[in-house]
This record gives structure tokens, sequence and C-alpha cells, in this order.
């Protein structure tokens, strides 16, 4: 009786067995092969607004890093000797800096060899320290000028920051535009407090009288009492500094308390988000642009087909995003190493053809050594160019 239980019990395992093995699929080899699969992967973080109202920015910005990759991983890159693969690593920051720099840390102990971001100044800045501590480049879209003010030799900017900008603009609306008499509110952000006084400074300078100084916050949407006390003045222009979530609102409030005087704006307020927003209102309204328009950028063209075609709508961020990515794989490669110790320096110096310009290349803070101011107008309810100064 025991041998007969022992036989049945062996059958049963060796078909289990056979089962097993007749079940079981041949996997496909990952693309590219076995080398693909035996690859080292070096990590690159990202972080930026994902939810919440500015969401649209990051996912811009975060899709054109997203292209950057998945273009260097097609080239199969070998670095010091060996297969890489590239990973991104992506985190939603809420535009909030006390999230910024938890985000920072958790990207840090996560290993990336690099960061793409983060999107706002006012996060940028507080996770700037965290990536300098562990000596990891940090490639940013902030545009606040304490940003790589602050003696990190890790922090870069893809922009121009608020000083060329807000500067360009100011100087603008006095001389091309005639304005002498100029309201302005910002956010009280980083970005948007900071933008705000480079364009007063240039507009004082250029011969400007500046009627009224008023800020909100970057979560209101009613500004009735401010540009209430505004009309009181009245100005030629009001100048905002802050986002398109309170820009678009402005702009429809100001016209429904009968000022005249256009909203002119930065590179937060030249996106698709505030046309819709605003709607008819936001006609005449102007706003500046860091960069060239998209049919200006040397590889614009080609790279909007590409972009279109896997992603659809491109916001103004993408193409940015896409050329911070591919410069510092570039100075990895340059270096032929992943290691931030080795390829920083390379990063610092070395000048990269991009989509967006042909010499992006940093100065001793990582400001861009050169950057274009593009001025638009909202004419028949879309942006269009009225200037181009600068760029290549």
């Amino acid at each position: 009786m025991t041998v007969k239980k022992t036989h049945v019990f062996a059958l049963t395992v060796t078909a289990a067995l056979v089962l097993a093995a007749c079940g079981k699929k041949e996997e496909a080899p990952a693309e590219g092969g076995s080398a693909a699969a035996d690859a080292q992967v070096v990590k690159i973080g990202f972080a930026a607004p994902l939810t919440g109202p500015q969401a649209h920015y990051g996912k811009g910005y975060q899709n054109g890093v997203s292209l950057a990759i998945d273009d260097e991983n097609a080239l199969n890159p070998e670095i010091g000797g060996k297969k890489v693969k590239f990973e991104l690593l992506s985190e939603d920051d809420q535009a909030d800096p006390k999230a910024g720099a938890q985000i920072a840390q958790k990207l840090v102990d996560s290993g990336v060899m690099g960061v793409i971001g983060h999107f706002n100044s006012g996060t940028s800045i507080p996770a700037s320290k965290v990536y300098s501590d562990a000596g990891i480049p940090q490639i940013a879209m902030a545009t606040a000028p304490a940003y790589t003010r602050q003696g990190f030799k890790t922090t870069f900017r893809s922009m121009t920051n608020d000083t060329q900008q807000g500067s360009v603009l100011g100087k603008y609306v006095v001389e091309k535009l005639g304005a002498k008499k100029i309201a302005i509110i910002d956010d009280r952000t980083a970005y948007g407090q900071g933008l705000a006084d480079e364009f007063e400074k240039a507009a004082k300078a250029a011969g400007a009288e500046i009627t009224k100084r008023e800020f909100t916050n970057d979560r209101a949407t009613d500004f009735a009492s401010i540009l209430t006390a505004i009309k009181a003045t009245p100005p030629d222009v009001i100048f905002y500094g802050g986002a398109d979530a309170q820009s678009g609102p402005m702009a429809i409030q100001l016209k429904r308390l009968g000022l005249k005087a256009p909203l002119v704006s930065g590179e937060m307020t030249r996106t698709d988000s505030f046309l819709s927003l605003a709607g008819k209102d936001a006609e005449g309204s102007i706003a500046s642009l860091a960069g060239v328009p998209m049919e200006k950028m040397p590889g614009g063209k080609d790279f909007e087909t590409r972009y279109k075609a896997k992603y659809q709508e491109m916001e103004i961020y993408t193409p940015y995003g896409y050329d911070s990515a591919r410069q510092m794989i570039a100075a990895m490669k340059k270096a032929n190493s992943t290691d931030p110790k080795v390829y920083l320096p390379v990063l610092a110096k070395e000048s990269y053809a991009g989509v967006t310009s042909s010499v992006i290349a940093f100065d001793e803070y990582g400001d861009l050594k050169v950057g274009g101011i593009t001025v638009y107008k909202v004419v028949g309810g879309k942006w269009s160019v009225l200037e181009t100064l600068g760029g290549h």
C-alpha cells in the first residue's frame, strides 16, 4: 500500500513539472537583443508640477524630456566602454517649494545621475541646495536670478532669466508701444515678483511712470479690487508677473471694468491656456517668451513634426526640456562617464547645438550665454509675433 502511494505521488509530481514546462512561454528578447537587456541603467531625474493649475506647463516639459530619453536610447549608447540605457524618474512637485525640496531628496536617494527641472523658480531654488550637496547637476526652467546666484556649481538654466526678459519687455513697452504710465501686479512667487521687479526697473529707466504696484497670489481668481484701484490712475499698460491661471481671468475682469490698457505679461501667459481662459478678452494682450518662435528655431520644424506624432499638442517649454536632457547626456558622452563628478565640468564649459538654439552654453553662473526674447500679441484669437530680439 505504501509503495503504491509513493508511485502515484511520483507520477503526479512528474506530470505537474511537465505541464509547467509546456505551459511556460518563451520570453521575447528585449528590443535591441540581449545587449540592450545587459545595458547599465542610468537614471535621469525630472521634477515639475504634474497636477494642479500649472500641470500643463509640467506635462509639456516632461514630454520633451521623455522624447529626448527615447531618442538617446534608440542610438544604443555606450559610455565608458559599457552599453547604457537612460531611465527617466519623474516626480510631481506641485509647484510647492516645500514639496520641491522633498522631491529633490527623493530623487537623490533614488540614485539619479542628473536632474532636469524643477520648473518653477520657487521650487528650483530650495531643491538646488539638495542637488548641490549631493553633487548632482541640475538644469532647471527656473528664471529667477537668485537660482543661479547661490554659488552652486551644479545649477544651470535652460531659458533666459528674469533680468534678461524683464529688462527687454520693460524697455519694449515704453519705446515701442509708447507706454508712459504703467501699473504692475505680481503674484508674490519668486518668478512673478522677480519678473515684475526687472520689468519695473527697465520701464522706469526708459522714462515711464509706475502709477500703481499691487500684488495677489498664485491661487487667486478675483482681481476686482486691485483692478478698480488701478483704474483710478489710469495706466497705458498693466503688467502682470505670474501664470496664466491668474492672467486669464484678469484679462476678462479688466475689460469688464472698462480698462482700456492692454495686459502685458511674461512667458507663463504666452500659452494656449491663456487664450482658452480669457476667450475673446485675450485680444490685444501682449506677452514675451524667452527664445525664438518654433519656426525660427534651428531644429524647430523637424522637432515639432516628430513630437506631435507622439504627443499631439506642444507646450512652450517642451523643446527646452528636450534640449536640456540631450545636452546633459551629450556631456556624459564627451566625458565618457555618467559620474556627475566627471561630466559636470564638461556640462559647464561645452557648447551644445540643439533644437532651440545652435549655441546652448552656460556662463560662470550657469545662465545661458546667448538667449533671444520674442514679444507676442493676441490678434484674432492667436498669438502673433511682434518682434524677436536676439537669439540664434
